[in-house]
């Protein structure tokens, strides 16, 4: 066998522009506003089961620590959405962000150059492929 077909990973990076900036702070602007709604939610509900359960307080407790879970959850994904946004607005116009990864397909031969067939990038502009790195 002289030859064998791999799937190798693809990043993809996008050229931070105004639109792309303000289409990612929407995106996070949106999943704040939806968390803080679920940590509403969460607190109508909690108080509701909680009153269900006040002759038992064992399930009262078991009612406080699953909710607590659950807040802590969306608490954590808060922060962290909190600090993309915050990372967002340091970014110059122009950086290069990594937007996720595709796959292709590559024929590997004796003697070719892993390096190479490993670190390919493609680069986007506003939608449009800008560059392919390899």
């Amino acid at each position: 066998m002289d030859s064998i077909l791999v799937k190798v990973p693809v990043t993809v990076k996008a050229k931070l522009t105004e639109k792309l900036r303000d289409r990612i702070q929407g995106e996070l602007e949106e999943n704040l506003k939806n968390v803080n709604l679920d940590l509403q939610q969460l607190d109508i509900q909690e108080k509701r089961d909680t009153e269900a359960q006040a002759g038992d307080l064992r399930r009262v407790q078991m009612v406080h620590e699953q909710y607590a879970v659950e807040r802590q959850k969306r608490l954590d994904f808060k922060q962290e959405t909190e600090a993309h946004l915050e990372d967002l607005k340091k970014l110059a116009i122009g950086a290069e962000i990594t937007q996720g990864q595709l796959e292709r397909q590559v024929e590997l031969k004796v003697g070719s150059d892993m390096h190479e067939v490993m670190n390919v990038e493609v680069l986007v502009e506003d939608d449009k492929v800008i560059a392919i790195r390899g």
